[in-house]
């Protein structure tokens, strides 16, 4: 199964990645995770990553896809995968489409996790306070929710279009959250 996790920060997105991941025993790839691990081993799109970081650019389109499509090409992603950071705009939808299709996998499912505004800051508060992040004060968290609705709103129809798009509670405990997106991407499996 090749999944896309979409939602907002806070949206419990990478906790439910990884508890995915073990139940579909399809690799988790989270962008960044990929982006430090590229970097980390030297690989020529590593590099070129590094070297556009150090003068303080984000990391083009054309970089990411190439990790990506890179990553996608290893034996563990054979059943498929749970992507999680990407796509972020629609330009990156339609680059990743397009990828998928040359590669003769289409994207099964994107899966949107919908949490009001309020509860996103609530929990990135308390993250936040715990991990003692700057970034996650209040103000700076609806800032960044406002950014990630203005760029994803065009993501989000852009699977809605395509079909394939699911749209899930993300509100609850991490077992009904699970639960939900298990019933809404395999009916026929559900989590007992």
């Amino acid at each position: 199964m090749r999944l896309v996790l979409l939602g907002a920060p806070g949206s419990g997105k990478g906790t439910q990645a990884a508890r995915l991941e073990t139940h579909l025993q399809v690799p988790h790839i989270s962008t960044g995770d990929l982006l430090r691990a590229e970097v980390a081993a030297g690989s020529r799109l590593g590099l070129e990553a590094k070297e556009v970081m150090a003068r303080g650019e984000l990391v083009s389109d054309a970089i990411l896809l190439g990790m990506l499509e890179d990553r996608f090409s290893r034996p563990d992603t054979a059943k498929g995968f749970i992507l999680d950071g990407y796509p972020r705009n629609l330009a990156q939808a339609d680059a990743l489409d397009a990828l998928m299709h040359r590669l003769g996998q289409p994207m099964d499912y994107a899966v949107q996790l919908e949490v009001p505004q309020e509860l996103l800051v609530e929990r990135i508060a308390g993250r936040a306070k715990a991990e003692g992040r700057a970034d996650d004060a209040p103000e700076a968290v609806r800032t960044r929710l406002q950014v990630y609705d203005s760029q994803t709103a065009p993501v989000i129809e852009f699977y809605r279009q395509h079909g394939q798009l699911t749209v899930i509670d993300g509100v609850g405990s991490l077992d009904e959250v699970f639960n939900r997106i298990i019933e809404a991407i395999a009916p026929s499996n559900p989590v007992g």
